[in-house]
Formats: C-alpha cells, structure tokens, sequence
C-alpha cells in the first residue's frame, strides 16, 4: 500500500502495516549505508529544519546524518540560537521557517503536544524527535527494528521496560509499537515511577524485578528523567540502584540471550553496570547505528517517497 501519511506525530496512530512500512525502508537504507558511497539523492534540493528546542546530542545529530545522507541540505536550530528565548512563539518561529522555504521541520520541544500543533498549521511534513513525556516515534521504530534484527517475529516475546516509566515518551512509544507487534510487555521499577494505571496500555505492571526479569527476551533500561519531576520519587539513585539497577547477579535471571537495550544517555552505575552496558549482550550501540536507517526512511517516506522504490533500488 502507498505511504501517505504528511507527518510523524505518534507510534499509536500508526497501523502496523505501516510501521512494517517504515522498517522495510530502513533494512533498504541500512543496506546503502554500508556501501563505501553512502549518500543516495532521494531528498536532494530539499531544506529539512531541525528544531531542537529541548537538549539533545544522539537524536539530533541522527536526524542531521540521515538528511544529509539523503542529499538533503540541513539547518539545525538549538533551543539557545532561536528566537524564542527572545519570546517568539513557537507558531512564528515555525511560520517563518517556512517562508523561508523548509520543505520539513524536525521538532523536539519540552512541551507535549507541540508536534502535533504544528502539523496542523504547516502545509510541511512535521517530524516529532521527542514532546515532552508524551512520544519518540522514531526511537520506538529504531528500537523495535533493532529488536526485530535479532529475533524476528516480535509476537509472544517477553520484552521488559525497566526504570523511569512515568515520564519517558520512550516507554509510551515502545508499548505502543510492541503491543502492534503481539509482544507481551512487562513494565518494572519503583511504584512511584511505575503506577498501575498504566496497565490500562494492555501491559503487566511489576515491582517485583526478579519475577519481572524471569525469561525475558529483551530488556530495556530507562533512565531516570529529573528534568521532567517536580518531586523526589525515591531517596537517593543509590536506593534506585540497590533496588532495579541491572547487575550480572540480575542479569541471570533474564533469557541467556535476552537482549540489553538503552536509548541513552546512560547513567552507568546507576540503571546498568558497565560490564553489561558494553557486553556480548548488549545493542545500545546497534540501536545508535539504526537510528540513521529508519530516520532516513521517516524522512523519505514523509517527504514523499515510497517504499517500493527504496526496496526495489537496494
């Protein structure tokens, strides 16, 4: 079926057909990205604005590698080089952006929502690289194409989301990708941060790590986001990591060849010891490397292009 979607606000709106969409796209991109030429003119003559208005380093220099291995040309933006630290809105910096002639706007911003307000007002394809605790579409689509890369199907897997659930867009777009996928889905970590009425996504809520890590085909860490609490959910990171930080002694409990997950930045020592962040187990680094496949096959797929043809091409 044709890719006809203008924007990428959230994983939950998304069929899984088209999710399939996207990760056939990025095998395809994966597979030119290992070419000693890299570069494919897919967007060429193309102005793609990243607007990072909240930190980042891994998405928004992802974002800048796929444009421009798609020949498009790039413009990123920080929250201290744009005009709203003046006061400008955030509709007058997007507006005249466009005038200035972006063909696309990639956005981060603090403020949940503000992808999605965009899309509406812009004739222009909306990107969200991260709303505030709300979504991360394409860290759940590289997430679950990494989990895919070594598993293959996804249906039945026991996939474990352990730490700061409250308030990551991570988790939320991971749970609604993998429950696309038939996984089934454990979410783990302290009551304060891991809340029952999050069963209501259709997942099982554990504060039990042990019985939460028992056979477990993939775990993924999250960190603990203080930017977004207003209050201490817990004592001290050192309790944290008495309690649900991921040892070799809890390792053991996962499926020997459970994999180790974390879209970073990882606070080593804290949700995961160093020996595991950088083992045989590990993918944090694979995820990183397919960060660039599928941000080129969003951008592609929204500025226009269909799968077929990237499949076809490769």
């Amino acid at each position: 079926m044709p890719w006809t979607r203008k924007d990428l606000i959230t994983l939950e709106e998304l069929s899984l057909d088209e999710i399939n969409q996207i990760h056939a796209t990025a095998a395809a991109f994966k597979k030119i990205l290992g070419r000693s030429v890299k570069k494919v003119p897919a967007l060429r003559g193309k102005t793609i604005v990243n607007l990072f208005l909240e930190p980042s380093t891994r998405t928004r220099i992802s974002f800048d590698i796929a444009a421009k291995r798609l020949s498009a040309d790039v413009i990123s933006f920080d929250a201290s080089a744009s005009s709203t630290t003046k006061g400008e809105s955030l509709r007058d910096t997007a507006e005249n952006i466009r005038a200035l002639g972006a063909d696309m706007i990639v956005l981060r911003h603090a403020a949940s929502g503000s992808p999605l307000y965009l899309s509406k007002l812009l004739d222009i394809p909306v990107i969200n690289a991260g709303d505030g605790a709300h979504a991360h579409p394409t860290q759940g689509l590289l997430d679950t194409f990494t989990m895919r890369e070594h598993l293959g199907s996804l249906k039945g897997r026991k996939i474990v989301i352990l730490g700061d659930i409250l308030f990551s867009r991570v988790a939320r777009s991971n749970i609604h990708a993998l429950k696309k996928f038939g996984a089934d889905v454990t979410l783990c970590g302290p009551s304060t941060l891991v809340p029952r009425h999050l069963t209501a996504l259709g997942v099982t809520v554990s504060h039990d790590l042990r019985g939460a890590l028992a056979g477990a085909d993939v775990v993924m860490l999250l960190r603990i986001q203080h930017e977004r609490q207003s209050a201490n959910h817990f004592p001290s990171l050192g309790e944290y990591t008495s309690m649900f930080g991921l040892n070799k002694t809890r390792a053991s409990w996962l499926n020997p060849k459970a994999l180790i997950m974390h879209p970073g930045p990882i606070n080593r020592g804290v949700e995961i010891d160093n020996d595991l962040a950088d083992g045989p187990n590990s993918v944090i680094l694979e995820q990183v490397t397919n960060g660039i496949a599928v941000r080129m096959a969003v951008l592609y797929l929204c500025s226009g292009g269909q799968p077929e043809n990237v499949i076809a091409a490769d």
